[in-house]
């Protein structure tokens, strides 16, 4: 099943990155992107075995951001492809069918080119303006989801991004979209993620939710 909140990983140094991911697990995420940019792929492998161990002590989900056979080597949970990366047949090839594979859409055509290749969900975006990605198209808003969204008709699940923060989920959640993925609105601050968790009606949440509910009818 694919996590309504995705906490894309960030930070200045490979063990800055793997800080964040370890907090972020502490803090209650069960989906985390690692995604390292300009680094040579052996000290990839090293900071992605790392984060194999902290997010198998939390039993939080790992996805690898970009590179499919670096995913499979750690034995991580899934993958994400950009839009100059592999193509999501060619990973899944060498992955299996029980590996996730996402990949990122800007557009309506990215996302319909995406379901042809039988991916598992699309992060779509950018929502906003965000420094930690290069956005080279344009950002969507609220319209361009529900715009996208009507027009896809999908079970595939869609995952927003680009500069979202708590203010905007609801909002977002009512285009019709699946779920969110962050970065800066939880590297700032780790707490957010149990906010954010509450907000998109997540599992863990609703089980939480459940269990107080059963103990205070028992108590009356």
């Amino acid at each position: 099943m694919i996590s309504k909140l995705h906490y894309i990983s960030q930070g200045e140094t490979p063990e800055m990155h793997l800080a964040n991911i370890q907090k972020a697990c502490s803090s209650g995420a069960d989906w985390v992107q690692l995604r390292l940019k300009n680094i040579d792929e052996e000290t990839l492998l090293q900071t992605a075995l790392k984060a194999r161990e902290i997010t198998s002590h939390f039993q939080t989900r790992l996805i690898i951001n970009d590179h499919y056979k670096i995913a499979k080597e750690v034995n991580a949970d899934g993958v994400h492809l950009g839009k100059t990366d592999a193509c999501p047949l060619e990973a899944r090839e060498h992955l299996g069918k029980w590996i996730s594979i996402g990949g990122t859409a800007n557009t309506l055509e990215d996302c319909e080119n995406l379901l042809k290749k039988e991916v598992d969900y699309i992060g779509l975006g950018p929502f906003k303006f965000t420094t930690t990605k290069q956005n080279l198209s344009p950002t969507l808003g609220l319209q361009g989801y529900q715009a996208i969204i009507d027009e896809l008709k999908t079970d595939t699940p869609i995952i927003a991004i680009g500069g979202i923060t708590i203010a905007d989920v609801p909002e977002l959640l009512e285009t019709g979209i699946y779920g969110i993925a962050a970065s800066t609105e939880i590297t700032s601050n780790f707490n957010n993620i149990a906010t954010l968790n509450k907000i998109l009606n997540t599992p863990a949440t609703q089980e939480q939710v459940y269990k107080f509910d059963k103990n205070k009818n028992d108590e009356g």
